[in-house]
C-alpha cells in the first residue's frame, strides 16, 4: 500500500534569477539566467512526497490565471490528486522572486496571492481526504486558521501532523499540541523557543523548549551541520550528507516530503530522517523548486553509491 498524505498548503510560481552574488540596496546587477519553475511550499512537499511513492491529495487555491492553470497541471503530471485545488477569480497566483547565487545560497521575496485566500471552509470541503490520509503535512504560506483548522480535523481523526512552521510566526501552545513532527530549521527554532541556535548543544535545547510546549518530536535541520532529532527523553543527531551545492531552494520542503513517506511507510523517524536527508541533498545539486525534486529511485540509487563508497 502507498502512504496516503494530505498536503494543505501553497502554490507559488518561482520567478527565479541566478546571480554571481546577492545584490546590494539600490544595485542592479546583471544575471546570467531567468527560469519560471512551479513551486510553493506546499506544492513543493506534495511533488516530493508524490515522487517518493506516496498517494498524495493536495487542498490550495491559485489564480485564475496562465500561472494557476500551469501549476495545477505540473502537479497532476506527477499524479498529485488536485480535486482540491482550486481557482480564485481576480485574484493572481502566487508568485516568489529568488535570487540563486553562484555560490547556491538564495534569497525570496513572496507575493502570496491566491495563498492567503485558501480558508477553513475550503479545508472543511476536503475533510474526506485529510481523514482518509495516514498524515497531514501543513506549511505557513497560507492562513494560520486554515492551517489550524487542517489540524484540528486531522487529529479528530487520528491522522498524524507534520507542522513546517515556515514563514515562522509566533504559535500557541493548543496548535503545537496537536503536532507529532515539527520541522524547522535554526532561525524558525530560534524565532519559536526564544534560545538562539548556533550548535547541535543549543539546537537540542531549543528543540526541548518547543517540546514542553507540547510538541511531540523535533526535526531541526542546519544545513550542512546536519540534523537534530529530539524527543522526550531521547536526542539524534544525523550528519549531513556532502553534496556541491547548485541551489537551496526546495531542499528544506523535499526533506519534509520525503520524510512524510517514510513515516507513511512504517519507518522510524531515525530511518525516515535519513533517507529524507538523501533526498534533500539531491534537491541542492540542481536549480529550481518543483525541477530539482528527485524520484524515489534516484535517491535509492544515491543511498546505495554512498553506500559502496
Amino acid at each position: 500500500m502507498k502512504p496516503r498524505i494530505a498536503v494543505v498548503g501553497s502554490v507559488n510560481m518561482d520567478l527565479v534569477f541566478r546571480t554571481p552574488r546577492m545584490p546590494a540596496v539600490g544595485e542592479t546587477l546583471s544575471g546570467h539566467e531567468f527560469r519560471q519553475i512551479p513551486g510553493g511550499k506546499g506544492a513543493n512537499q506534495a511533488v516530493a512526497a508524490a515522487r517518493q511513492g506516496a498517494d498524495v491529495a493536495f487542498i490550495g487555491r491559485v489564480g485564475d490565471d496562465g500561472f494557476g492553470q500551469y501549476s495545477i497541471r505540473c502537479l497532476s503530471e506527477d499524479g498529485i490528486d488536485v480535486s482540491y485545488l482550486s481557482a480564485v477569480p481576480d485574484i493572481a497566483t502566487g508568485v516568489a522572486g529568488i535570487i540563486v547565487t553562484d555560490a547556491g545560497d538564495n534569497s525570496i521575496v513572496l507575493a502570496a496571492g491566491a495563498n492567503a485566500a485558501l480558508s477553513a471552509e475550503n479545508v472543511d470541503a476536503a475533510q474526506t481526504a485529510i481523514s482518509s490520509a495516514q498524515l497531514l503535512v501543513c506549511q505557513l504560506e497560507t492562513p494560520l486558521s486554515t492551517v489550524t483548522r487542517a489540524i484540528q480535523l486531522a487529529k479528530q481523526h487520528n491522522v498524524k501532523v507534520i507542522l513546517n512552521p515556515a514563514p515562522v510566526q509566533a504559535l500557541a501552545d493548543e496548535l503545537l499540541q496537536q503536532v507529532d513532527y515539527l520541522v524547522i530549521n535554526e532561525t524558525e527554532a530560534s524565532q519559536l523557543s526564544g534560545i538562539p541556535v548556533t550548535s547541535q548543544e543549543s539546537a537540542h535545547l531549543a528543540s526541548e523548549k518547543l517540546l514542553q510546549r507540547g510538541v511531540s518530536a523535533v526535526l531541526l535541520t542546519m544545513g550542512e551541520q546536519g540534523l537534530c532529532i529530539t524527543e522526550p527523553g531521547k536526542r539524534q543527531y544525523i550528519a549531513a550528507i556532502r553534496v556541491d551545492a547548485v541551489d537551496t531552494t526546495a531542499a528544506g520542503d523535499t526533506f519534509v516530503g520525503a520524510f512524510a513517506v517514510g513515516i507513511g511507510r512504517g519507518l522510524d523517524i531515525h530511518a525516515a530522517s535519513v533517507e529524507a536527508q538523501y533526498a534533500a541533498a539531491l534537491t541542492v545539486t540542481k536549480l529550481g523548486a518543483q525541477t530539482s525534486i528527485p524520484s524515489r529511485s534516484e535517491v535509492e540509487e544515491f543511498m546505495q553509491s554512498r553506500a559502496a563508497g
